[in-house]
C-alpha cells in the first residue's frame, strides 16, 4: 500500500496561525507534532511501504523538512501542484504516479491537516478498507457521528458487504440542524471523514468514465511534466484540468462504492474551538497554550507564542497572539474568523500570506525590527544547507553567528564563522553562506541601506558543490 497525503489548503478558520505560506498542516499541537507530522506517521503505522505527498511549491521544503525531523526511514515522494485544482485532480495525479509502478497497487489517500486519536482503530479500519479496494471498490471511511453536525457531510449505509463495511447508498450534504438530528438518531449515517482507499487504476477508470475531461486533461498533463522527485506538474498544462472535488467529480457518481464506519476520534479541526478541545481545561474551564495570567476568567482559550497574556474578567473567549496578529473572539463567532481573511485578503494584506517567520528551502528567518534605512533578522539555517550565491546593488549586509557554524564566501575566499564572529558584505559584493555542521546555524543579520526591498537581489552561480 502507497499512502498519498493531500497537503494544500490554507486552513483560513485557524487565522492567524494558518497562513497562505505556512498553512494548517504545519501547526504545532500541543505535543509538539505539526498535523502534516501526524498524517505521515499515521500512515506508516498502518503499513504503508511509500509516502507520496502531493502539495504545492511553497510547501514542498517544509514538508520534506517535516518528514525528516521525524526521523524515519521511510521512502518519500512528492508531486508538486503550480496551483490549486481542488482534490479530484489532486489524486489523479498521485493515482498516475502511482500507476506508472503498479495499478493495482492501493493508494490510502489521507488529508494532512486532520487529527485521528484512536491509531489502532483506524488501522483495523484501513485493513479492512484494503480487502475491499482490491475487490475494485472505491473505499471511503465514516466517522460514527456524536452530534447532530451541521458542518459535515454525510454518508448514508446501503447493503452490507464483508468485514464490516457497508455500499455507500448515497452522499448528502452538511444538512439543517433537525435533519442532522434525524440522521443520528437512525444510526445509518457518517460523517464524511475524505479519507479514501482504493486502487491506483480503479480510480482512473472512474474518473475516465465519469470526468473524461478532467481525465484527459490530467493524462495530458502528466504526460507533459517533469518527471522525477519530486515531480512538477506542468503549470499550463495542469490549468487546463478542471477544478473540482473527489466527491462531487467521481464518489456520490461511481457505482461500487464502499463506506468503512469506524470511532476514530478524527477531528478536522476546523475551528479555533475544536483546536482548544486539544488542550487540557482548568477548574474554570480555561484552556491556555503559553504564557498567561487568567483573573476572574471562565471557559476561554488562549494561544500565545511569545509574549504573556492576560485576561480579566471575561468568559467564552478565543484568544490566539502571533507576533504579528492577534485574534479575539467569542466561542460562539470562531467559524466567522474566515471572514476576517476575507476582508484582509480583499485589501491585499500580508498578514493573509505570511508570518513574520519565513520557510525558505535552506531553513527560515524572521524579521524582528524593521525602519528606514535598516533591518534586523533572525536567520536559521538548516544542517548542510547553503543560501543562494548573490548579490544586491542597495544595501550592506552583517552577520554574527549566535550558534553553530558558518561558511561564507566572500572576497573571493571562504571564511568560517563560530559563535561570536561576524562577517559583512557591502553593496555590490557576492557573497554565499553554508552551514557545514550537524547542528542549526543561527545568525542575527543587520541589513543598512536606502532600500531593503526583497528584490534587490542578484542571482549568481553558486560558489560550495
Amino acid at each position: 500500500m502507497i499512502a498519498v497525503i493531500l497537503s494544500g489548503g490554507a486552513g483560513t478558520r485557524l487565522w492567524p496561525v494558518s497562513r497562505e505560506q505556512y498553512p494548517k498542516p504545519f501547526m504545532k499541537l500541543p505535543d509538539g507534532q505539526s498535523l502534516l507530522q501526524k498524517a505521515f506517521l499515521r500512515a506508516v503505522r498502518v503499513g504503508a511501504r511509500r509516502v507520496l505527498t502531493v502539495t504545492g511549491q511553497e510547501y514542498h521544503f517544509s514538508a520534506a523538512h517535516e518528514y525528516q525531523a521525524l526521523g524515519l526511514e521511510v521512502e518519500t515522494a512528492f508531486v508538486i501542484e503550480p496551483l490549486r485544482r481542488n482534490t479530484a485532480p489532486a489524486i489523479a495525479a498521485a493515482a498516475l504516479w502511482v500507476a506508472e509502478q503498479n495499478p493495482d497497487e492501493v493508494m490510502l489517500v489521507l488529508s494532512a491537516d486532520h487529527l485521528i486519536l484512536r491509531e489502532e482503530t483506524f488501522a483495523q479500519a484501513v485493513a479492512q478498507a484494503q480487502t475491499i479496494a482490491q475487490q475494485g471498490y472505491l473505499v471511503t471511511f465514516g466517522i460514527k457521528p456524536t452530534y447532530p453536525a451541521t458542518n459535515f457531510g454525510y454518508i448514508e449505509q446501503g447493503v452490507p458487504l464483508q468485514s464490516g463495511a457497508y455500499r455507500v447508498a448515497r452522499f448528502v450534504e452538511k444538512p439543517d440542524q433537525e435533519t442532522a438530528q434525524a440522521y443520528l438518531q437512525t444510526g445509518r449515517y457518517y460523517w464524511n471523514a475524505g479519507i479514501f482507499c482504493f486502487k491506483a487504476a480503479t480510480y482512473l477508470e472512474a474518473l475516465q468514465k465519469l470526468q473524461p475531461q478532467m481525465y484527459e486533461a490530467m493524462v495530458v498533463c502528466w504526460q507533459g511534466s517533469e518527471k522525477g522527485n519530486p515531480t512538477y506538474l506542468d503549470a499550463p498544462l495542469f490549468k487546463q484540468v478542471p477544478s473540482e472535488s473527489v466527491d462531487y467529480a467521481v464518489m456520490e457518481k461511481a457505482e461500487q462504492v464502499a463506506v468503512v464506519p469506524a470511532d476514530l476520534g478524527w477531528s478536522d479541526l476546523g475551528s479555533w474551538d475544536a483546536a482548544a478541545l486539544l488542550v487540557p481545561p482548568d477548574a474554570a474551564g480555561n484552556r491556555v497554550l503559553g504564557e498567561a495570567v487568567l483573573l476572574d476568567t471562565t471557559h476561554t482559550f488562549v494561544q500565545t507564542e511569545d509574549r504573556l497574556v492576560a485576561a480579566i474578567g471575561v468568559s467564552d473567549l478565543v484568544i490566539v497572539d502571533t507576533r504579528d496578529a492577534l485574534l479575539i473572539a467569542r466561542r460562539d463567532k470562531v467559524q466567522d474568523v474566515k471572514k476576517v481573511v476575507e476582508r484582509l485578503s480583499h485589501s491585499n494584506h500580508d498578514a493573509v500570506r505570511r508570518h513574520r517567520t519565513i520557510q525558505r528551502p535552506w531553513g527560515s528567518y524572521v524579521t524582528l525590527e524593521e525602519t528606514q534605512g535598516f533591518k534586523i533578522r533572525r536567520v536559521v539555517v538548516r544542517p548542510g544547507q547553503a543560501l543562494s550565491n548573490h548579490l544586491h546593488y542597495h544595501r550592506s549586509e552583517h552577520w554574527t553567528v549566535l550558534r553553530g557554524t558558518a561558511q561564507v564566501w566572500l572576497n573571493d575566499q571562504v571564511q568560517v564563522l563560530r559563535p561570536n564572529e561576524s562577517a559583512s558584505a557591502l553593496a555590490g559584493v557576492a557573497h554565499q553562506l553554508l552551514n557545514p555542521g550537524l547542528l542549526e546555524l543561527v545568525l542575527i543579520e543587520v541589513q543598512t541601506g536606502e532600500y531593503l526591498g526583497e528584490d534587490d537581489v542578484k542571482r549568481l552561480e553558486s560558489r560550495f558543490p
